[in-house]
């Protein structure tokens, strides 16, 4: 149903990027010490290896739980609609918890948000992503692609009789 709004968008948003919530929500639940070690290497170099404690491993667990929403959240309500409405509104949400990711990044002082040579996978994940992931949903709401109608929704009949809002396509 999503297949009203171009492939770039389409592709992030349906997949690349619920895969991407997939993994963080892996690291963060099954290998913690890992995701520590990473998280907090750009920052620190002399971080060792620790095994997390009981408060720290439900923390991390409860975060793979909320990466696992998003990630569920973002592709199958995208998927199951080509309503303009409901994408705008639900990439709005993302765009403001991108901004909330990267507020909590401020601890890393301000080198994080741009030293891209000293980036890991964590920080190329945790700050690069999130503004790639910022950068399209900002393009979507602005318009950007979706043609002269991009921003006004037209109304189409759906397969199942009722009326849903529908980028406006030619053809």
């Amino acid at each position: 149903m999503g297949d009203a709004f171009p492939f770039p968008y389409r592709i992030f948003f349906l997949y690349i990027e619920p895969i991407s919530a997939l993994a963080g929500a892996y690291y963060a639940a099954i290998h913690p010490s890992r995701y520590l070690l990473d998280l907090v290497s750009p920052i620190q170099s002399e971080f060792t290896w620790v095994v997390p404690d009981t408060p720290t491993r439900m923390g991390l667990s409860q975060l793979a739980n909320l990466y696992l929403l998003f990630a569920l959240n973002e592709h199958l309500v995208l998927s199951s609609t080509s309503s303009l409405k409901t994408w705008q509104r639900l990439l709005f949400c993302l765009l403001v918890a991108d901004f909330g990711h990267l507020a909590t990044m401020v601890p890393a002082g301000p080198e994080i948000f741009w030293n891209v040579w000293k980036w890991n996978a964590m920080a190329w994940g945790s700050v690069g992503f999130v503004y790639l992931g910022a950068t399209l949903r900002l393009c979507f709401l602005a318009g950007v692609g979706l043609g002269r109608d991009g921003l006004h929704a037209t109304k189409l009949p759906s397969s199942s009789g009722r009326e849903s809002a529908k980028v406006g396509k030619k053809g």
